[in-house]
């Protein structure tokens, strides 16, 4: 049985985590909505404070340097930190770095762990996940990866186009997935190498992701044999080694977001006041607040119940594709309600309703969308022969 009772040290570093973000995290907010090119200077001083707040890399094991947090510990953390956009930069644990810190621990070699694990675990640089292609190539089916890597001499040659990698801009090295021909592959690409250009920074609805979402080009890109990551004909696998955790972790921080939203609706909801009553007065309202509240902890028992599968050792890859359908569509249904209940001064900047509105609806794209997870979970209940 899943033992929902937090326990007294999980508590303690969830309020720890709270106060940091509510104290020096959000304070920060405004600064980064004028100006998002502030971001990159933003999240390092944060950084700095988390780390001296014993809060840094709640993700990694405490061999990296992390607070070597289960699965479950991990999504009430990330709950906390994603109450702002900023916060999981700052205590370290956002994508793409978190899912690659995570893939690497498990498939690295020791040189690699000492080339880029050990300095992407402790912030000294950031990194990008190059799996997307533009069309024809791969997307939410995987399968249509037309990037190459062919060996010459010892080494490998890359030769593809990649598209929406985000944190790519500024990063130190890329985690490419390219057709070799014993199979789909991965391989550390270090930015800067020869034959690895940036095509162009893609225009987004989002704006505070560090290094955006760009556009790359491998033309006879060239890497050493000690590039390749794991085994060759593997890539596929370490995907779902990385993409299942990293989709629930999106799930927790946002998550989070959706808490904030309510939070500053119902703020503003028994304040206001219209037609003799406070906003919170009006049915309609309070509908508004019942549907996200009963929403908002459906989600958490969802995430909950997923990170219960994985430190079980379980895949959890169904109970995943549904966190992730059902979180992504309940954030964003959230934040509406929200914008609504606040009305204009939900479509301004004086909240962080208008941000967190255009920064959320990517989710329901990313990491698979919710139409390719719904394809997915359907498919195995109709194997099943029945729901269980």
């Amino acid at each position: 049985m899943i033992d929902f009772e937090l326990g007294d040290a999980l508590v303690a570093l969830q309020h720890r985590v709270r106060a940091f973000v509510d104290a020096e995290v959000i304070p920060r907010e405004p600064e980064v909505t004028k100006d998002p090119g502030a971001l990159e200077g933003v999240r390092r001083e944060l950084q700095a404070k988390a780390r001296a707040a014993g809060l840094f890399l709640p993700t990694g094991s405490k061999a990296l340097g992390g607070l070597g947090l289960d699965w479950r510990e991990i999504a009430v953390v990330l709950e906390e930190a994603g109450r702002s956009l900023l916060g999981p930069q700052a205590l370290h644990a956002s994508a793409p770095d978190e899912g690659n810190i995570h893939m690497l621990e498990k498939i690295a070699n020791p040189a690699q762990h000492r080339r880029y694990l050990e300095p992407l675990a402790r912030g000294e640089v950031r990194s990008s996940f190059a799996m997307t292609e533009p069309m024809p190539g791969a997307g939410a089916d995987p399968k249509l990866l037309r990037t190459t890597a062919q060996r010459r001499g010892s080494g490998w040659v890359i030769d593809g186009e990649k598209w929406f990698i985000t944190g790519f801009e500024g990063a130190a090295f890329t985690i490419v997935l390219a057709k070799a021909p014993e199979g789909p592959s991965m391989f550390l690409v270090e930015v800067g190498t020869r034959g690895l250009d940036q095509l162009r920074m893609i225009p987004t609805l989002d704006h505070q992701t560090p290094g955006g979402h760009c556009q790359i080009r491998f033309s006879q890109c060239e890497v050493p044999g000690e590039a390749l990551l794991g085994e060759a004909g593997k890539g596929f696998d370490y995907a779902q080694l990385r993409l299942v955790p990293a989709r629930l972790t999106h799930c927790m921080r946002w998550l989070g977001v959706a808490v904030r939203s309510l939070e500053i609706a119902s703020r503003y909801a028994v304040q206001r006041t219209s037609f003799g009553h406070t906003l919170s007065e009006h049915q309609s309202v309070q509908n508004f607040v019942a549907d996200s509240q009963i929403e908002i902890h459906a989600a958490r028992l969802m995430i909950w119940h997923a990170a219960w599968l994985l430190d079980r050792g379980e895949q959890a890859r169904n109970e995943s594709s549904m966190a992730k359908v059902f979180v992504a569509e309940t954030v964003n249904k959230v934040i509406d309600r929200a914008v609504q209940i606040c009305g204009g001064l939900g479509i301004s900047d004086d909240t962080q309703l208008s941000t967190f509105y255009k920064e959320a609806r990517p989710f329901r794209i990313y990491d698979g969308p919710s139409e390719v997870h719904r394809g997915a979970i359907a498919r195995r209940a109709l194997r099943r022969g029945a729901p269980r």
